[in-house]
């Protein structure tokens, strides 16, 4: 592989580290601050720290700060995300399982002993 085409291969990989570490760091930053009213500048405050380097250019420093960025993403990650409830992972989450294949249940409100 020529030298230009390593560098485009690993500078693509560098954006989409970045791109997941960002869209991470947002979920998370949702989940301390669950209203939106509180949400919003802390997310700000996210793009604002995101976009002061996005004009780095040296592949070393951007490796580096990648990986600042990750270890502290994962220090301040919250001890009890917020799960939408019938997400996997939410309380709601296959709460009522579906009845067994072959069992017919009849609903007919109140008038089942008619049915016999």
């Amino acid at each position: 592989m020529s030298l230009a085409a390593s560098y485009v291969a690993r500078r693509a990989a560098q954006k989409e580290r970045v791109r997941i570490l960002y869209r991470r760091a947002l979920k998370d930053t949702l989940t301390w601050a669950v209203h939106r009213h509180l949400f919003y500048p802390d997310a700000d405050a996210l793009r604002e720290r995101f976009d002061a380097n996005k004009n780095v250019e040296d592949i070393e420093t951007i490796d580096r700060m990648i990986a600042d960025g990750e270890a502290q993403y994962n220090k301040w990650r919250h001890p009890d995300p917020y799960i939408v409830p019938w997400a996997p992972g939410g309380s709601k989450f296959t709460r009522n399982p579906e009845p067994p294949k072959g069992i017919e249940i009849v609903y007919d409100y109140g008038r089942e002993e008619h049915l016999t």
